[in-house]
């Protein structure tokens, strides 16, 4: 009997609208993912706290000079960099003392060269000329001086003042031509040490002025000592600043500080450096491992609590980060001796929801077919790679903790074992892996 094709292609689509798309599915379309066991391990009792968040560095800047604000290039919010511009004073006037202070010191350096290079070859023939010279009109005047004392001791016609002219030109020659020289000595010897010396002590104290004022020019322009947010601003452009007063405030959260007041019974279980988990209650779901730096040794009188620090790495996204300081925190701290813990890989725990979960894995074993299903948890401690979560899981069971990002109640999945979840370590060992069919 013939069919229509029309009917035909009609009759297909029915079918496979009714058994679904995974009816028709690929069998490689099974997601591969790596699981790793649940397992029990001696931990220490924890306890939830609670905690604030604190910046670890908060700074109010403030101004070194006087000056008018001519540039203020941050708002309240902003994210700045170490060393970045908070503020910038009027600095016109001392450029020009600064312009002025550096051409002096490139005059005294000039002169001081100068010193230093000696007297040139020129300098020198010059002074031996004029030595020559001045030797020549000596020999003149002492030949004159001598006819003349020759004439008056021989009662030749010669008067008095003639003869006392040529012996005093005789000595102005004979001083002119030691003046000569000497001058001639100098210019071969060069300046003394002693004057090179003066110009070098001109040039220091010139350029110890100039630095002093690119250093105020320096201290005109107003920084941010560390990376951080700004929270506080206290001036605007056209205001004028006095010394010290302050210009803006800036903390720094990369890390923060969350403050856990620790009743007195716990305290000796605490140990720096120990890890911890910390929530918020700003964000349900979500935890950040931190680690106790210090232990105050002073209680609040009243309610007989420590405080306790614990540096915690922010998260910072491109809307800011998640972690502000005055956020309610809590947190996870040892409390007591060591106790048998279920444990996870932390990459099992999936966070985002009302509570995080795990995803368990059912099945797998010979013919039947290896799923996957959601486990809600409570979080405990941690322990290196692993941390505690109580619900219900059992040692043994094996969880997802590669592809565990999109997976749905139910869904089968095709397994990897990983080599080491306990250890740390992300490397797949192929001779155990388990494959479905």
């Amino acid at each position: 009997m013939s069919m229509n094709p029309a009917n035909s292609l009609c009759k297909i689509v029915a079918i496979t609208l009714c058994l679904g798309v995974d009816a028709v599915a690929q069998p490689g379309r099974t997601p591969l993912v790596v699981v790793a066991p649940v397992v029990e391990k001696t931990v220490k009792a924890t306890q939830d706290f609670v905690g604030t968040v604190n910046a670890v560095k908060r700074a109010t800047v403030g101004s070194a000079v006087d000056g008018r604000v001519v540039g203020f290039p941050v708002e309240e919010g902003d994210r700045v960099k170490a060393m970045q511009p908070l503020a910038q004073l009027l600095t016109e006037t001392i450029s020009l003392e600064l312009a002025a202070a550096e051409a002096e010191l490139d005059l005294r350096k000039q002169k001081l060269a100068e010193l230093r290079n000696g007297s040139r070859q020129e300098e020198i023939e010059q002074a031996r000329a004029r030595m020559s010279a001045a030797m020549a009109r000596q020999e003149f005047a002492v030949a004159r001086r001598k006819r003349a004392e020759s004439l008056d001791r021989n009662a030749s016609f010669i008067s008095a003042d003639e003869l006392d002219e040529a012996i005093a030109l005789a000595a102005e020659a004979q001083e002119s031509y030691l003046e000569a020289k000497a001058a001639h000595a100098l210019a071969v010897a060069g300046p003394r040490r002693e004057v090179i010396a003066q110009a070098e002590a001109e040039v220091a104290v010139q350029r110890a002025i100039v630095q002093q004022l690119k250093d105020r020019i320096k201290k005109h322009t107003i920084i941010s000592r560390f990376a951080g947010y700004v929270v506080a601003e206290y001036t605007e452009v056209g205001m004028w600043v006095k010394q010290g007063d302050p210009v803006a405030e800036v903390v720094s959260i990369d890390q923060v500080e969350v403050v856990a007041q620790v009743v007195e019974q716990s305290v000796p279980f605490l140990r720096l450096g120990d890890e911890v988990t910390v929530g918020l209650a700003a964000l349900p779901g979500k935890t950040f491992t931190g680690k106790i730096a210090a232990i105050v040794n002073q209680a609040d009188p009243r309610s007989r609590t420590f405080p306790i620090k614990i540096v915690v790495d922010n998260e910072i996204r491109d809307s800011g980060p998640l972690m502000m300081p005055g956020m309610y925190a809590r947190v996870t701290l040892p409390v007591g001796g060591e106790t048998v813990a279920t444990l996870v890989p932390k990459d099992a725990v999936v966070l985002g929801g009302a509570q995080p979960i795990v995803y368990v894995i059912q099945g797998g074993e010979r013919n039947s077919p290896a799923t996957v299903a959601p486990v809600a948890v409570q979080l405990g401690v941690s322990s290196g790679s692993l941390i505690q979560a109580t619900g219900g899981i059992r040692p043994g069971q094996l969880v997802v903790v590669e592809g565990n990002e999109r997976l749905r109640p139910g869904q089968p999945v095709r397994m990897q074992r990983a080599a080491d979840t306990s250890a740390g370590q992300a490397r797949i060992n192929p001779a155990r892996s388990v494959t479905n069919p």
